[in-house]
């Protein structure tokens, strides 16, 4: 058996040197991470500095610091409120919740309306008919050169200046508008109502798997099954068989004069129906454009395509234009999203308790004024985080994939 070991070129291998890391100025990760630490250092310097020189202010003075005081009584009156509230028995963290859900409800349903309305108009400026064009143009031009403020001021003025309850403008017995506001008639809720609202719910998801189902089959085969039956279903068919089944209660509470003004109904006070209108009104001319320049980023082939195929303009608009358009609208249409929630806390101007009304009246009456700041800080954070990361998720669902 021949010796193999004194041949170098069938020994064993020998094991690459290590290489030693040189840390240098020349290599641009050192850098990086260098600048990186030096700045997240000074950051948290100028943080502690700031944080030991308000404590020790605040202790010089006898400034009592901390969140004990929401669990004191408040007794702020709130004129609305859409959880149970009494003055002289709720805590000041209760009043607060109630500021931050009252900014919601303006700012959830104000984000509904002022998108549609500015859907319309951006649609109706690139009208061929001569007149809609000029008026949403006339529309847009002006109310973005008028300051907010003073549109939410010229609405609460309108709104003040409204007839009383004994001559208000109505529409039959059922909408009432005075200087007390809108009344409507409202639904008097019931248990049937609450299971066949869960039982819609259920049926959104169910349409929701039903069509992602659609389309990987569509994916697979080419072919995609027909959802519509299933979310007819599930969607209109199945909640009227839960409401139906727990006896079909639809009653309505209609507002009607008593006195000086309206008892029942659905309420909207003048200070509310003004900041929504403001808002609205203001928003939509922004988001006008924003449609307006993402239906004009479609290529012009597309609609000549389109008609060639025989379609007619608004199902070319529904089906072929808005959907591409939406990967031009959804970035900036998240901004004024993001603004018209900022915006409604000029809400303090016409007297509308939002969380920034609320949290004023309270750290003037507790003196916790860095607590109050932090207060609508953190909210304000937390709902323009949370707008953000929704558009973001759509934004990712719509764009465009290549395969």
């Amino acid at each position: 058996m021949a010796d193999t070991t004194a041949d170098p070129r069938l020994a064993a291998p020998r094991a690459a040197p290590r290489r030693r890391m040189r840390l240098s100025w020349a290599d641009p990760v050192f850098r990086a991470v260098v600048w990186q630490v030096l700045i997240v250092g000074v950051v948290v310097a100028i943080a502690w500095y700031l944080i030991r020189n308000t404590n020790e202010n605040l202790a010089a003075r006898h400034i009592a610091t901390g969140f004990g005081f929401l669990g004191r009584v408040a007794g702020i009156p709130i004129g609305e409120s859409l959880i149970p509230y009494n003055p002289a028995s709720d805590t000041y963290g209760t009043a607060l919740l109630i500021g931050v859900l009252n900014t919601l409800d303006i700012a959830i349903i104000g984000i509904i309306l002022a998108t549609i309305l500015g859907t319309l108009i951006g649609i109706g400026r690139l009208s061929k008919n001569w007149l809609l064009a000029k008026l949403t143009g006339f529309y847009v031009e002006t109310l973005r050169d008028i300051p907010l403020l003073l549109q939410l001021l010229f609405w609460y003025t309108v709104l003040q200046g409204m007839p009383g309850p004994k001559q208000a403008w109505h529409l039959g017995d059922a909408a009432f508008l005075s200087n007390r506001g809108l009344k409507l008639p409202r639904l008097e809720w019931q248990t049937a109502h609450t299971w066949a609202l869960v039982a819609f719910v259920a049926g959104l998801i169910v349409t929701w798997f039903c069509t992602r189902r659609a389309h990987e089959r569509q994916d697979a085969t080419g072919v995609r099954p027909a959802v519509w039956p299933v979310a007819v279903g599930v969607l209109v068919v199945l909640p009227l068989i839960v409401w139906a089944a727990l006896g079909a209660p639809f009653t309505l509470e209609l507002p009607a004069l008593r006195g000086f003004n309206f008892q029942g109904g659905l309420t909207l006070a003048p200070e509310y129906f003004a900041l929504l209108l403001g808002l609205v009104t203001y928003t939509a001319s922004y988001i006008a454009e924003i449609v307006r320049s993402g239906i004009q980023a479609v290529p012009l082939g597309q609609w000549e395509a389109s008609r060639a195929l025989g379609l007619s303009s608004g199902a070319i608009l529904r089906r072929i234009v808005l959907p591409q358009a939406l990967r031009v609208i959804v970035p900036p249409m998240t901004s004024q999203y993001l603004n018209l929630t900022k915006n409604s806390s000029l809400a303090v101007a016409i007297g509308y308790q939002d969380v920034v009304s609320i949290a004023n009246t309270t750290l003037n009456q507790t003196g916790q004024a860095i607590e109050g700041i932090a207060y609508i800080m953190a909210v304000f954070l937390l709902i323009s985080l949370s707008i953000s990361l929704f558009m973001n998720w759509y934004n990712a669902r719509i764009a465009l994939v290549e395969r």
